[in-house]
């Protein structure tokens, strides 16, 4: 099994990627930091005569990498009770693909996947923090993905999430969910 972490925060070693880093401890992965790559937002043309224009960004390329991997990670920060606007948008390009001539084996290909989601935040994200990972279950029921756990903890601060035991664990007990898969 091969498997990609995408990051969908801006902060270089924060509690997100930190905690991402523990679950992959000892296991190959492909990371991508979205904040490493220029995309658009969408332009809604689901119902345009012509379709999407072609949009000059790194989407495109970003996506056909990540279609070639069994299992996504998504790691991202809790903004605002939801996935960063970085990891939205990326997501939103989905609807494009979705569409695009050249990619009509994109469902298909993302039915094959399997997915997991860690998400760190302040306010109460064991919580509040729910209806993103909803969200996020909708997104990967429509598109046909197996869910198959997420992490969701408190650290708001730099720092914070190395002194969460229970965020530890719960990332150890993920890593050792993917590393038996990935030996398979």
């Amino acid at each position: 099994m091969n498997i990609a972490v995408i990051y969908g925060g801006t902060r270089k070693s924060g509690n997100t990627e930190w905690l991402a880093k523990q679950v992959i401890n000892g296991v190959k992965v492909k990371e991508f930091h979205l904040s490493n790559y220029q995309i658009n937002a969408i332009k809604d043309h689901r119902h345009s005569e012509g379709g999407f224009p072609l949009v000059d960004d790194d989407y495109q390329q970003l996506i056909q990498e990540i279609m070639t991997y069994e299992t996504l990670i998504f790691a991202t920060p809790i903004y605002w009770y939801s996935m960063s606007g970085m990891m939205k948008n990326f997501i939103d390009r989905w609807s494009q693909t979705l569409r695009d001539p050249e990619m009509k084996h994109f469902k298909k290909c993302m039915e094959i996947k399997q997915a997991y989601v860690i998400a760190v935040g302040g306010d109460q994200p064991t919580i509040k923090g729910l209806p993103m990972i909803q969200q996020f279950q909708y997104i990967f029921d429509f598109i046909g993905m197996k869910f198959l756990g997420y992490i969701l903890v408190e650290g708001n601060k730099p720092g914070d999430i190395e002194k969460d035991t229970r965020a530890i664990n719960a990332a150890k007990e993920m890593n050792k969910v993917i590393s038996h898969g990935n030996e398979a």
